[in-house]
């Protein structure tokens, strides 16, 4: 009998906002390579269930767990249920994230908070809490930022600036938690065809023409193009590879 060697076998892995769009894809893609999945979800329960059917269908260990990620109680349970479910932890990706564009004038105290508590105070207690479940060998962090961090894009100002704070936060971490072997990397996505860029309808419109038009590779992003790159940085591949932003976008700065 033959056994196949998969790049993650062993490992635990949680991947927050993960019911569907990048982190599905994510999720799907670790436990391909043979990772358990903690498949969490702030209110799409349906979704993140199929999610981990699809994985337990395939051979492969998964829950999903509720939490909004801005909340602390929510992450205290969302890694105790880790903890209870698999003992331990190796791979934390920061996905979960939300965006709302408005021109300056439009811009409001709740919508600020809303995007940075998600964005950037989710990341930050996600990590905390993953520090208490990487054992002896550390681990990985990915996080999932945005080209928006560095492009010029109009009526994205709240936006962009949080992404930009999650580059920050990737290099600081990696400084600080390298010592412990942990590595912190991230991911900065061009536009992704995602459930939401659909129901937003963007698919169709003028602005994914001319995104495509300006890409060098000439189209958007699906959702495994992101989980591909996922893999490699959860991997032993990415083993010296830490505090790294990756643009992954057909070409597109």
């Amino acid at each position: 009998m033959t056994t196949i060697n998969k790049k993650l076998s062993g490992k635990i892995a949680v991947v927050t906002g993960a019911s569907k769009g990048i982190g599905a894809s994510i999720a799907k893609q670790l436990a391909g390579e043979g990772a358990a999945l903690v498949v969490n979800y702030s209110t799409a329960k349906g979704d993140a269930q199929k999610v981990v059917g699809e994985i337990t269908d395939n051979g492969g260990r998964a829950i999903a767990v509720q939490g909004n990620v801005s909340k602390q109680v929510d992450i205290d349970r969302l890694f105790l249920e880790t903890k209870n479910a698999f003992g331990r932890l190796d791979i934390l990706v920061n996905n979960a994230g939300i965006y709302e564009f408005a021109p300056l004038e439009a811009v409001t105290e709740e919508n600020f908070h809303k995007q940075f508590n998600v964005n950037v105070l989710g990341l930050i207690l996600a990590s905390q809490a993953a520090l208490k479940l990487f054992g002896p060998a550390g681990g990985s962090v990915i996080n999932i930022s945005s080209i928006v961090s560095s492009a010029r894009v109009p009526n994205a100002s709240v936006y962009s600036a949080t992404k930009g704070a999650v580059d920050a936060l990737t290099r600081s971490l990696a400084s600080e938690l390298g010592p412990r072997k942990i590595r912190v990397n991230t991911i900065n996505p061009g536009m992704v065809e995602t459930e939401g860029f659909r129901s937003a309808g963007i698919s169709e419109s003028d602005m994914r023409k001319q995104v495509e038009a300006q890409t060098p590779l000439g189209r958007i992003g699906q959702p495994q193009d992101i989980a591909a790159a996922a893999l490699f940085l959860a991997s032993p591949d990415s083993g010296w590879i830490t505090g790294e932003s990756f643009i992954i976008a057909g070409g597109m700065r």
